[in-house]
């Protein structure tokens, strides 16, 4: 009798599986997000994409153990890797890691829309020290995969210009959560003092770019406006009020305590993408310079318009037709009335089935099925997703409710009582471990002290010492 055939199973690189709903307390304290949720947009939807029939997709989350890659062979039939703008001095380091793990694999790497991180006029000149590591990294996935996907025509050039020739524009697989249907539309001819507009931004863009004085702005013309935050930094600040994070300098941010958009309880941040995008299917318009910040309205059906502020967020609109304007370009009383009303959803909507298979031929090439060809366009995942509670955006803490207080010291308490466990064990273990030294440096005293011998003379040599003495005697 044959023994059933085990299912593929994919490693992926995310901070989360899109099935756990975890607390917004448990999300913080061990950073789900990976520092910032638009991580998990990306990466529910390459889950989602990857999960078909006979195959099952497992978060790493986050961990990047070279000495796991024995383990990693053994268990798993690929490593797929979505990255964003992981070509930048910053991110040097665990892309070292990253390439040392993918090293030591044997199955297939795949790498899902990578990008180079510069400025909206594209030089690369600052990317040159990062070269030698970058080139290692591509050599190593090239080395497992068919091709590595980037996410628009700067990164394909910077490879290439490198000497790879295997690259390939696939954007960003969170564009391709709905597989190649995207009905993005106006659902109001214009926008007024009432609509419902979602603002997102940097803290660089914020500190640096202007975005401080467009948040005010619209913040004065639009009572309904809604700031969206992304950072494990503005989640911190958000739900305990902490501040010691270096962002909390930038007091322009909403997420800051003192601005007043979080004294009125306009601000929200998401630990999970299925809420992110259910709550903006309620708006009318979105905008702001954070890339994925407006791919998960697009993804709600919501128009949206991106403030390109570096090459990362500009090479993908250009790709996917995003409505877009860089940042510098912007006055700072610019009027998301004017954005709406120059948006223009034609060609992003248009041109999205063949990019969907573009990219489904790039996964087909790289051996990888996915649901919307191979399964069913992810119903299951979608069934299976509705059946889960997941914690609701993050508010600002300003009220001393009992119910706020209540969830947060709770958890706290739990913490605490965690804590103290493994401070009983930890100080078991170390008694443990002192008795033994202990007793192993006594063992290694008694054997490093010179013993006084006791040598019983052999026969031969007491019959000579006496020999020798009676001959000295008859002298």
């Amino acid at each position: 009798m044959s023994s059933p055939v085990r299912p593929q199973r994919i490693l992926l690189r995310s901070g989360k599986s899109p099935f756990d709903a975890i607390p917004v307390e448990e999300a913080l304290h061990k950073n789900v997000i990976a520092t910032n949720s638009g991580n998990l947009i990306f990466s529910d939807a390459a889950h989602k994409i990857l999960e078909t029939p006979g195959t099952e997709v497992v978060s790493n989350r986050m961990r990047v153990d070279v000495t796991a890659a024995g383990r990693i062979n053994e268990e798993y039939d690929a490593f797929v890797v979505p990255l964003a703008n992981a070509f930048r001095p910053s991110f040097a380091e665990p892309l070292q890691k990253l390439t040392q793990l993918i090293g030591k694999l044997k199955i297939p790497v795949v790498v899902l829309g990578v990008g180079a991180q510069a400025d909206v006029g594209f030089d690369a000149g600052r990317l040159k020290p990062l070269e030698p590591v970058v080139r290692d990294f591509v050599s190593a996935v090239l080395d497992r995969s068919a091709s590595i996907g980037v996410r628009g025509e700067f990164t394909e050039k910077y490879l290439k210009d490198m000497g790879f020739r295997d690259v390939e524009i696939i954007g960003c697989p969170s564009m391709f959560m709905w597989g190649k249907e995207l009905a993005v539309h106006k659902r109001v001819d214009a926008l007024t003092t009432e609509s419902r507009i979602s603002i997102n931004g940097s803290h660089s863009a914020v500190k640096n770019q202007g975005m401080d004085k467009i948040i005010l702005n619209a913040h004065a013309r639009y009572p309904h406006l809604r700031f969206v935050g992304q950072n494990l930094s503005d989640a911190q600040q958000m739900h305990w009020r902490d501040l010691s994070d270096r962002n909390s300098r930038v007091t322009g941010m909403p997420t800051h305590p003192d601005h007043p958009m979080y004294r009125e309880d306009k601000v929200r941040i998401y630990i999970d993408p299925v809420r992110w995008i259910d709550d903006l299917r309620g708006f009318d318009f979105s905008f702001g310079s954070r890339i994925h910040g407006n791919i998960a309205a697009l993804l709600a059906g919501t128009p949206a318009t991106v403030l390109c502020s570096d090459s990362r967020t500009l090479e993908l609109c250009r790709y996917f037709d995003i409505p877009h304007r860089t940042l510098t370009e912007v006055p700072e009383d610019v009027d998301p009335a004017r954005l709406y009303e120059e948006a223009d959803f034609g060609a992003l909507v248009g041109g999205h089935s063949e990019r969907f298979e573009r990219f489904v031929r790039f996964l087909d090439v790289n051996g990888l099925k996915n649901t919307f060809t191979h399964g069913d366009g992810g119903a299951a995942f979608e069934q299976r997703m509705k059946k889960l509670t997941f914690p609701e955006g993050i508010r600002p803490w300003n009220a001393a409710d009992i119910d706020s207080m209540v969830s947060r010291f709770g958890w706290l308490h739990s913490r605490v009582s965690q804590l103290s466990k493994d401070n009983a064990q930890l100080k078991r273990e170390l008694t443990r471990v002192r008795t033994s030294a202990k007793g192993a440096a006594k063992a290694a005293t008694v054997a490093q002290t010179p013993a006084v011998t006791v040598r019983t003379p052999s026969v031969y040599r007491r019959a000579r010492r006496a020999m020798g003495r009676a001959l000295q005697s008859g002298r």
